[in-house]
């Protein structure tokens, strides 16, 4: 994996053979979704667009491919502690999914203000929300609480 040093942090990019072996790893777990045009919008832009449809992925999002790839590289021994993370929605409920898929914990932070919607779907999926305050601070302390209690496995958004 080439690596970049870039103000003072190390920045991993992946090369082609590591997004092969993702898909590998994760395709029996997601949708294969399509991509449009519209010619409408060609039109307007002057340029030919493509939409990658992931609003049609499990999870209503993209956020599955990461969460499940990130999951399925745990061990066995990783695993059994489960998956934390802090989300106001769409990585949280990709995450429980994932999470799921191993039949594993999934812990989510999501602030209290989040929506009922995303709230319900981290729920539905199995995994387990804990509520914060809305701000970045009060989310990762409650996770740093949770990982250290759990000892499950951070997943990052």
């Amino acid at each position: 994996m080439p690596v970049f040093l870039c103000a003072f942090k190390v920045i991993m990019f992946p090369t082609i053979t590591d997004i092969r072996n993702a898909h590998e790893r994760i395709k029996s777990y997601i949708h294969r979704t399509p991509v449009l045009t519209c010619q409408t919008i060609n039109d307007i832009c002057g340029a030919e667009l493509f939409f990658k449809c992931e609003n049609f992925q499990k999870g209503g999002a993209f956020k599955i491919r990461g969460a499940t790839n990130a999951v399925q590289l745990l061990t066995k021994q990783q695993a059994k502690q489960g998956v934390a993370t802090h989300s106001s929605g769409n990585h949280g409920a990709a995450l429980a999914l994932a999470a799921k898929s191993r039949n594993i914990p999934a812990y989510v932070v999501m602030p209290e203000n989040s929506p009922s919607i995303k709230k319900e779907a981290v729920q539905s999926y199995g995994g387990k929300v804990i509520f914060c305050k809305p701000t970045l601070e009060s989310r990762e302390t409650t996770l740093a609480k949770i990982v250290e209690e759990t000892r499950a496995a951070f997943i990052p958004p």
